[in-house]
């Protein structure tokens, strides 16, 4: 049976709605023969506008929860920085950006499907309310100077 996503946790959810929709956009681009060029600028912004603080906000405020020591904090952890890694690498963009949008799936599938049941779990009444605090929730804006996808 699914855990029901406390209400501390759902912004994140929904920032992950958005990533998942980003990787939807990277693949669209890429099956309209879209330039690797025009997808990286989309998703440059979108990495410094959404990905690093979501990121920030997890490593600060969520992954304490069950310490750097426990096997998915380590996982998570690796993950955000093979992923930084791509998103900032300057070289190999379209192959960059082919492993964004699987690797962020993947990623993102993990933290909906485990890590987020986890801290939910072992997370103490204070421990969700200073998850739930440092997060805003600010209804997403999205770059719409190119709309490649559509």
């Amino acid at each position: 049976m699914a855990i029901k996503r406390h209400q501390a946790l759902k912004e994140y959810s929904k920032d992950h709605h958005q990533a998942l929709l980003l990787c939807w956009k990277i693949q669209v681009g890429f099956s309209k023969g879209i330039s690797a060029d025009r997808i990286k600028t989309y998703t440059n912004w979108f990495y410094e506008n959404h990905i690093l603080d979501h990121f920030q906000k997890e490593e600060k405020y969520m992954f304490p929860v069950l310490g750097n020591e426990n096997e998915l904090i380590i996982q998570a952890l690796n993950e955000h920085k093979i992923l930084l890694k791509l998103f900032t690498g300057t070289i190999q963009i379209e192959n960059s950006l082919k492993q964004i949008q699987t690797l962020l799936k993947d990623h993102i599938r993990f933290e909906e499907r485990i890590l987020f049941n986890e801290i939910q779990s072992a997370a103490t009444p204070q421990e969700l309310e200073k998850i739930e605090q440092f997060h805003s929730n600010e209804n997403f804006k999205d770059n719409l100077n190119d709309v490649f996808w559509k």
